[in-house]
């Protein structure tokens, strides 16, 4: 196994980490949105899923606008290479965002 040395890997540790208490009223919305999902009764289910899916997809563009905010900074190159580490770091972190950052 080659282990490559990850370039951004602070850089990006420190945008998740501020992303985190920016916007801790989108990962509170996802949460609620969970959980009401998992109480809800068949009935309710698919709509409380909707609702879900779509909180998590308002975070998820939060995070890829703040990723490909700083890509622009950044030679095309090394732009590529910020958004593979920076997607890794996501779906790692929060896997319910990691699922849809790759399509954003």
């Amino acid at each position: 196994m080659i282990f490559r040395h990850r370039r951004f890997a602070d850089v990006i540790r420190r945008q998740l980490d501020l992303f985190a208490v920016d916007e801790a009223g989108l990962f509170a919305e996802v949460r609620e949105r969970k959980a009401a999902y998992d109480r809800s009764d068949r009935d309710e289910a698919e709509e409380m899923f909707g609702d879900y899916v779509d909180a998590v997809e308002t975070a998820t563009e939060a995070l890829a606008d703040m990723r490909d905010r700083f890509r622009r900074t950044l030679d095309e190159e090394a732009s590529e290479e910020f958004e593979e580490e920076f997607n890794r770091a996501v779906k790692k972190r929060w896997p319910a965002l990691g699922l849809e950052i790759d399509l954003r």
